[in-house]
């Protein structure tokens, strides 16, 4: 995604979502994506006892490596609007994103919101939750981060 395309998805991704917290969490999640370049696993596998979220969070990765990732502002800010507006007690041992029953929030929801988004905006089928992270790197190395330090943001075991 262009960083355009990016802004337009953050801001798009809750219009048709049934609920203000429901919005609010899907912005949330998406900011982490694409503003921490999180996996979307990373970012469903958060706590209770995330939130707030620190200046820099500590993620367990793919294969149960550990990374710590720079918060920016705006993510952290689009997490604490999703718990102000969430129904559900955000137990320190529960989940963070929570689903509309109160559950785990699946993966296939926030897919499915994407998609949503993506369509109205007419955005290539090539636009998924997995596409922000890529779009997050890519636009770090277009601004000169160095490719070691992407690495090691990223969580990747080589370059």
């Amino acid at each position: 995604l262009s960083v355009d395309g990016a802004h337009d998805m953050l801001e798009a991704v809750g219009d048709d979502a049934a609920q203000p917290w429901v919005a609010a969490r899907d912005t949330a999640v998406l900011t982490l994506l694409y503003g921490l370049g999180l996996r979307i696993s990373e970012a469903l596998g958060l706590t209770g006892a995330d939130h707030p979220l620190p200046s820099v969070l500590r993620v367990t990765g793919k294969g149960g490596k550990v990374r710590l990732v720079p918060v920016l502002p705006v993510a952290a800010q689009a997490v604490a609007a999703y718990a102000d507006l969430c129904p559900f007690d955000l137990d320190p041992q529960g989940p963070l994103f929570r689903g509309a029953r109160g559950g785990a929030l699946d993966p296939g929801v926030v897919r499915a919101s994407v998609r949503g988004a993506r369509r109205a905006l007419g955005l290539s089928e090539r636009t998924t939750p997995h596409a922000l992270r890529h779009s997050f790197a890519t636009h770090l190395l277009a601004g000169g981060a160095d490719l070691r330090s992407l690495q090691e943001l990223l969580g990747h075991a080589s370059l």
